[in-house]
């Protein structure tokens, strides 16, 4: 029977990505998607189970997560605006305790954090509050991996000088296993299947970063564009059923 996984995050760039790549790896895939994001799911839609929920509302969770084996938290969001309640705290702190909180509740022995690796480029209440989510997770009582992640972008798509610099060394031997090959960014599809690998592993460690995603990558699959990785089979292109505007992770909805 294939492994059931709950991805909390559906309608966006990262949490797509995660379930596209589980499907390829033949788990079966929940979603738990923000009110009112359903139509940014696409053929996730129908390729998956899916529910909404908000999670800064702890009885719209309840239930959500039963008959889960693992669930993979990758709410979370860099930006923050403190006038209107949005702290770091809350955005990325209280919404994987409440997550954490849904998996102890609904017996999910697992749980998956997409926590940050620490970058200068990023804020410090941000980091302490994906550090303070880690802390959490270890004191709630289940069993708990965390992804430190560095920032991703999809293959193709535009992006700043300076991180295309940073991603072009940083990826490539030997930087790859050097701090700077820890914090540079990725492609979304190396994150997504280092993590789908992860989650249906029956042996994880606590924590893993971006030199760990490469090696759960083969060679082939860092290397490759969405185009030559169609010629092998893969019948869609994961990063394509997203909107340019996808988010990284959900806001309030009072937002």
């Amino acid at each position: 029977m294939a492994k059931r996984i709950l991805v909390v995050g559906g309608g966006t760039l990262v949490g797509d990505n995660i379930a596209a790549a589980l499907l390829s790896e033949g788990a079966d895939v929940t979603l738990l998607v923000r009110p009112g994001a359903e139509d940014r799911l696409g053929p996730l839609a129908k390729r998956t189970r899916w529910y909404t929920a908000d999670v800064w509302d702890t009885a719209s969770l309840r239930g959500r997560a039963r008959g889960a084996a693992v669930v993979i938290n990758t709410i979370g969001s860099l930006v923050a605006d403190p006038k209107q309640g949005l702290t770091h705290h809350r955005l990325n702190f209280v919404s994987a305790r409440h997550i954490a909180a849904m998996c102890v509740s609904d017996g999910v022995p697992e749980m998956i954090l997409l926590s940050a690796a620490y970058a200068p480029w990023l804020s410090r209440s941000y980091i302490q509050s994906k550090r303070e989510a880690e802390r959490y997770l270890v004191r709630v009582g289940i069993t708990g991996t965390i992804i430190r992640a560095p920032l991703v972008y999809i293959r193709g798509q535009k992006r700043t000088p300076f991180f295309e610099l940073i991603s072009l060394i940083g990826n490539r031997i030997p930087f790859r296993w050097t701090p700077l090959g820890q914090v540079a960014p990725i492609p979304v599809d190396v994150l997504a299947r280092g993590v789908a690998r992860i989650a249906l592993s029956d042996e994880r460690k606590t924590i893993y970063r971006a030199s760990d995603l490469r090696r759960l990558n083969r060679k082939d699959e860092l290397l490759l564009d969405w185009q030559a990785h169609l010629q092998d089979g893969q019948t869609e292109r994961p990063a394509d059923w997203l909107p340019e505007d996808a988010p990284f992770g959900w806001f309030p909805p009072e937002y």
